[in-house]
């Protein structure tokens, strides 16, 4: 060939092409990443949740039948009369009556004792486990969502098949070999400009299938921006969010599924990334308050403007952070990094209530609650179940699925 990879690029930039974000470009990639696959046709979309610093899960959802929780949080014990009752040993933060809403409309699902079997209380190496869904090997180059994508990758996909939406640095989880995963702070940062022009390429030898494949992007692109243009504007007028961060990012998510631009998974963030806002060693009581509220009303408001255009059916939020919280406070009315924790699913296909059992809190891994659920059968879950991806091929085995979905 008679021009460069950068040659190609530089003409498709500089005559204003437009490449959809996660393009990924034939003849530019390994002949491995060219194999043909049998597509899944379904159109769920998954909406991940990092609650970044280590969710306290017994102060989320409480234990208040149990003693010994009351032994342990003298101070941070969260009062009985004020809690949402889920049953007689559980209920809710008193801050989270959004969440005990979508849960008693079987909107919400609670996975209780979920952790990893190599628990690692560092924050780094704990999110990495999280994010790798390799406790083995930490060092792997590409996250579970980014394998995922990679395993369902074809050679004609034009649209990003997935995106990160807030302002920290892009999660590891979506680390991708074959696309690139965006990173966007509004829906406007996807809105292609309108400025015309063509691509012309020197040389008698130029391949015009990549240059078809370019204004195939082209024209993707302009097309996905008219219809998120088109989505923003049916947002507005119908969508209420509360004026919380986590609101903002997932209005963008909502407004992104209404434009139907072939997304099928988001990325959001709540903690502010690092060690993370639920990462409270000391003075925990009205930092993590704060923290839930925001969590509860967010999530709810989101379920809310789905669920009001009929695109609830299609959605599975879940959340995540990197571990549990000791069930001794410290001393410093705080607590210390520990192991299980709730995960919480929101959707319109969830068969809702309560799955696994809640962690003892008296047979204690130092100090911290032992995981009962591997985080990785709810990765296959997501992956088997609501994807349609072949759980198998990201976490490089197969872990028995949850009876969570009605799908």
């Amino acid at each position: 060939m008679s021009y460069t990879r950068r040659n190609f690029l530089k003409g498709a930039l500089g005559a204003s092409m437009v490449l959809p974000f996660g393009t990924a470009m034939p003849h530019l990639l390994t002949s491995s990443a060219m194999a043909a696959k049998k597509r899944d046709d379904r159109n769920t979309v998954l909406v991940v949740v990092q609650l970044s610093g280590g969710n306290d899960g017994l102060n989320t959802v409480v234990p208040y039948g149990d003693d010994e929780y009351a032994r342990n949080r003298y101070s941070l014990r969260m009062p009985t009369k004020d809690l949402h009752k889920i049953n007689s040993y559980i209920g809710f933060h008193p801050r989270m009556g959004a969440f005990m809403r979508l849960y008693k409309e079987g909107r919400l699902t609670i996975v209780r004792g979920v952790g990893s079997p190599y628990p690692d209380r560092s924050h780094e190496n704990a999110m990495r486990v999280w994010h790798t869904a390799d406790p083995d090997n930490l060092s792997r180059q590409r996250g579970w969502l980014g394998r995922a994508i990679d395993n369902e990758w074809a050679p004609t996909t034009t649209n990003a098949p997935a995106v990160f939406v807030g302002p920290i640095s892009r999660p590891f989880a979506l680390n991708a070999g074959n696309v690139i995963i965006p990173s966007v702070r509004s829906a406007g940062d996807l809105v292609a400009s309108h400025a015309g022009g063509s691509a012309e390429f020197s040389g008698a030898n130029a391949d015009k299938s990549l240059l078809s494949f370019v204004r195939q992007c082209r024209a993707s692109g302009y097309a996905n921006s008219r219809r998120i243009e088109a989505a923003a504007k049916r947002a507005a007028n119908t969508a209420k969010y509360p004026s919380f961060g986590l609101a903002n990012h997932l209005r963008t998510v909502a407004q992104l599924i209404r434009a139907d631009i072939g997304i099928r998974i988001f990325f959001v963030e709540l903690g502010g990334g690092g060690i993370g806002g639920f990462d409270n060693h000391a003075n925990q009581l009205g930092n993590h308050c704060a923290m839930l509220h925001q969590l509860s009303e967010s999530t709810a408001a989101f379920v809310d403007d789905l669920n009001g255009d009929k695109l609830l059916d299609r959605v599975l939020l879940m959340t995540f952070s990197e571990f549990g919280r000791t069930v001794k406070e410290n001393g410093r009315r705080g607590t210390n990094h520990g192991n299980a924790a709730p995960i919480f699913l929101a959707g319109g296909k969830l068969k809702g209530g309560l799955v696994g059992t809640h962690p003892s809190l008296t047979d204690l891994d130092n100090g911290a609650l032992k995981h009962d659920i591997d985080f990785r059968r709810v990765y296959a879950t997501v992956l088997d179940q609501w994807l349609g991806f072949e759980s198998r091929l990201t976490l490089d085995k197969q872990y028995k699925p949850l009876n969570i979905l009605n799908t």
